[in-house]
């Protein structure tokens, strides 16, 4: 029986630490357990967050083997290696896809049963292979997906219109990566449609503005790996965000990246597009309302990715 109040991370290079200690700030669990193919960067990385406790919530932080994750409620994934200057997510499958054979049949072996969240990338191949290498139910097992994709243009749109970023609403869907598209349809900021609130800010050339924020959004990892090497604040507080989600069983919208059965006439892959999350993980995937254009775009996004997984035989 996966116990509510723990949760495992597998993978402690600048990600797997940095959503340990977004996880370990929120307070969200009691139990904590790290792992890594590096023991002891696991042990270093446990040792240094427990010297902040007194700071933070009682939790127990450690380092672990594949046998503590057996009654975990959740655990996340982002094991594999990192993107390079100049490559594209997907360039990653060959080398990641090896090591999720290497992790995921060893949770089932040990009777983990919760919810298994993936991070590594690239996030949507990864999420359907953990799928069908887990034997999990599909609503139990998803990825990060676009959920820092869609804070990134939130952000960008909140700079750009002069509001407060909590206000404004709108969705990056489909792949975590070059074809992922913005929902300009249905985006408003607090209820007041975007064509509308662009026309009372004063906003000119509202179409080239929207599409250099999207390019922004979708180059942003390139442009921060390009200055520091790797992303992994942004990505830490999505988890985290994510991860609350579950726990506090919110029923909160986020686009996360989940294997489709029909939604938009889409199956055999996974990819981002709103859900309705709980402690049960996706409770409801929201197909909802695109533009033609959009939706053009979801299925060219869909498209390349199924490419993409029909080469896993998995």
């Amino acid at each position: 029986m996966p116990d509510p109040r723990k949760a495992a991370i597998i993978g402690c290079g600048f990600v797997g630490a940095s959503i340990a200690f977004a996880l370990m700030q929120q307070g969200l669990f009691s139990e904590l357990v790290l792992l890594d193919v590096d023991r002891a960067k696991a042990e270093g990385e446990a040792m240094d967050l427990s010297h902040g406790l007194p700071y933070a919530a009682p939790m127990d932080i450690y380092a672990g083997d594949y046998r503590d994750t057996a009654n975990c409620s959740l655990i996340v994934l982002t094991a594999g290696a990192g993107q390079r200057p100049g490559e594209s997510r997907l360039d990653l499958i060959g080398r990641n896809i090896q090591i999720l054979r290497g992790i995921v049949p060893k949770l089932r072996d040990h009777g983990f049963d919760g919810i298994l969240m993936v991070v590594s990338n690239p996030v949507d191949i990864l999420t359907y292979a953990a799928w069908q290498l887990s034997g999990l139910p599909a609503e139990r097992v998803i990825g990060s997906g676009t959920v820092l994709d869609t804070g990134r243009l939130k952000q960008l749109l909140s700079q750009r219109l002069q509001v407060d970023s909590r206000n404004v609403h709108a969705f990056i869907i489909g792949e975590h990566g070059d074809s992922e598209l913005a929902v300009w349809s249905g985006a408003n900021v607090s209820g007041v449609g975007l064509d509308d609130f662009c026309a009372l800010r004063g906003l000119d050339g509202r179409r080239q503005t929207l599409h250099g924020l999207y390019e922004q959004v979708r180059n942003s990892a390139y442009e921060i790996i390009a200055r520091k090497g790797a992303t992994y604040y942004g990505i830490a507080m999505a988890v985290s965000r994510i991860a609350a989600c579950i726990v506090r069983d919110e029923r909160a919208v986020l686009p996360v990246s989940v294997v489709l059965r029909g939604e938009y006439g889409l199956e055999g892959l996974a990819l981002s597009l709103p859900v309705i999350l709980g402690h049960a993980g996706v409770e409801t995937v929201l197909e909802v309302p695109l533009s033609p254009q959009e939706r053009a775009a979801l299925e060219a996004s869909a498209a390349q990715l199924r490419e993409a997984v029909g080469q896993l035989r998995l």
